[in-house]
């Protein structure tokens, strides 16, 4: 009996000569017990091949060893798959994971794909999966890639966006727009390329004519499309309206009970709040912010700007804005956050100046953003009312006015931002957060150094603020003014009921002015004041029916005997937020 690995070598060499276009089953069959027969009897196969050859020598004449060396090893046909993605720049998925260059994890570390090596501003570009001007956008995701002449982040929707207004065909197709290149902006387009530089203002590039003869009509003509001058063309860069309305009605309960003034003394019904906001990116700044803010009860004014854009990768900003709100956060939040209907008056009243302007700077210290840090400075002149450019004078001061400090933000658990709202629709995550800030300012008869600091602490359905804002006069002998505010929101239902409270306090001491009190430097009033309000969600989060019961104590006012020291005050209010 012959060992069964005797055979291998015999019967490899044969399949290996035999050319396999000629073998058929029934052939393949004979020939395997025929050599097999002859190997285990130690003769000659047979000539049964129909003329295809065969070993002459009989297999016992090579030992298995020398026969399995002899025989040459079968070619081994390359593998379709590559390790690795070994080319990160020629737009083949080598490795066939479905991971293309430099979206492969292979060629992270490859300097091919390394950030900051040029512009954003092409069709290859866009599609190399490289930050390539470093700004922490990659391609489609980076505003540059919304460029005249880029088609690859354009899907499938159809981009002839540029349709004449009163032509017969559509332009201004971006498909036949030239790539920038360089330090080239789209402005750089007008009055190249075809382009006659004939439309470049409101007017012919709204009046569905092809003023200039080049065949681009309105806003399908690189003037009207690029000039920023022009407005009627300006695209959409992902702007966001919002409206507050408020119409409710209030009793003041305390003139009821001491049966005193008229009837329009005792209770009002009226428009209580109208507040229009826009809010969005700033066209062509990669993760820019602008918010206008502005009141309509009485008269129209914009009663807050804000413009901020980045200055680097990693959360740093530059702002201007309108000056509100130097350290405490409750002169910005919108009126649709707040839990008590309105903002406590006596918590920033004698604390935060309107100012005319202020420019400010800040950001993470740390990556993680547990801590951060916010720097500004504020000026104007004259009485400032809260609104944007809105300045009086009640006598002949002409004093400059002007704050600067800082404030450190400290996320322990979760993160916290000065916008965030303290109204609660939905469960909340676990946050404890704190902002510490100190300032200097100079009104228009004061100097003082001031403090503000706010604890925040949320969990699933409450919510607790507790803010304080201390001052030092410098002037009139000396003086201390503090302030404090507790405020809490209880999600009872979630989008259904919310309970809210707070409580605070004013309070002055060592005040003594030369010279008396007049209209621009009033005797400071301590008083103590407590709300409580319940807010039905009746239609989402839009149609909110609050009502909300205030209660204030004030000191006597010897300037102002006829002041009242108690009001007692009852609001129920219907508002609309989209």
């Amino acid at each position: 009996m012959v060992d069964p690995i005797e055979l291998r070598p015999a019967r490899v060499e044969t399949e290996r000569m035999m050319p396999m276009k000629w073998m058929t089953p029934s052939l393949a069959a004979c020939l395997c017990l025929l050599l097999a027969g002859s190997v285990a009897h130690a003769q000659p196969a047979p000539d049964t091949s129909a003329g295809l050859a065969t070993p002459a020598t009989p297999a016992t004449e090579s030992p298995a060893p020398e026969a399995s060396a002899a025989v040459p090893m079968m070619p081994v046909d390359p593998s379709p798959n590559e390790p690795h993605e070994h080319i990160c720049n020629n737009h083949v998925d080598d490795d066939h994971d479905g991971m293309v260059d430099c979206a492969d994890a292979d060629c992270f570390d490859d300097a091919v794909c390394a950030a900051g090596g040029g512009d954003e501003r092409s069709n290859a570009a866009c599609s190399d999966f490289v930050d390539n001007d470093g700004d922490g956008a990659i391609d489609c995701i980076d505003s540059d890639c919304d460029g005249p002449g880029i088609t690859v982040c354009n899907g499938s929707l159809d981009q002839n966006s540029g349709a004449s207004a009163g032509g017969d065909h559509e332009q201004g197709d971006d498909m036949g727009l030239p790539e920038l290149s360089g330090d080239m902006t789209v402005e750089d387009l007008i009055g190249r390329y075809g382009d006659a530089d004939g439309e470049r203002n409101d007017y012919m590039c709204s009046d569905g004519i092809d003023n200039d003869g080049d065949g681009r009509t309105d806003c399908a003509d690189f003037g009207c499309r690029f000039d920023p001058q022009v407005t009627v063309c300006a695209g959409h860069p992902g702007f966001h309206f919002s409206v507050v309305a408020g119409v409710g009605g209030t009793v003041n309960l305390q003139n009821i009970i001491d049966n005193v003034g008229q009837q329009g003394d005792r209770a009002n019904v009226r428009f209580s709040r109208l507040q229009l906001r826009v809010l969005g990116p700033i066209p062509m700044i990669q993760d820019s912010f602008f918010l206008l803010s502005m009141r309509l009860e009485k008269s129209p004014r914009l009663t807050f700007a804000h413009f901020q854009v980045p200055i680097d990768n990693a959360g740093h900003f530059v702002a201007i804005n309108s000056g509100s709100g130097t350290l405490s956060s409750g002169l910005i939040i919108s009126t649709s956050k707040q839990p008590l209907l309105n903002a406590p008056f006596y918590l920033f009243n004698a604390f935060e100046q309107g100012n005319g302007a202020a420019i400010e700077t800040g950001g993470p210290i740390t990556s993680d953003g547990r801590f951060t840090f916010r720097l500004f400075a504020a000026g104007g002149s004259g009485e400032f009312n809260g609104n944007v450019g809105g300045a009086f004078f009640r006598s002949d001061d002409r004093n400059f006015s002007y704050s600067a400090g800082g404030q450190l933000g400290i996320n322990l658990i979760g993160h916290y931002s000065r916008f965030d709202s303290p109204f609660l629709y939905t469960p909340g995550p676990l946050t404890v957060a704190a902002l510490i800030g100190a300032k200097y300012s100079q009104r228009p008869r004061e100097r003082y150094p001031a403090v503000n600091a706010l604890g925040v602490f949320q969990y699933q359905r409450f919510l607790l603020r507790v803010e304080s804002y201390t001052k030092y006069i410098m002037d009139y002998g000396g003086a201390i003014q503090s302030a404090w505010n507790a405020q809490t929101s209880i999600l009872l239902i979630p989008r259904h009921l919310m309970f809210a409270a707070d409580i605070g306090q004013f309070y002055s001491q060592g005040f003594t002015p030369d010279g008396g009190f007049d209209s621009l430097l009033r005797r400071p009033i301590n008083q103590f004041e407590w709300r409580v309000a319940l807010h039905w969600f009746w239609f989402r989060n839009i149609g909110v029916l609050s009502a909300v019961y205030r209660q204030t104590v004030f000191d006597d006012n010897p300037d102002r005997p006829q002041d009242p020291t108690l009001e007692r005050e009852l609001q129920v209010e219907a508002q609309f937020r989209f």
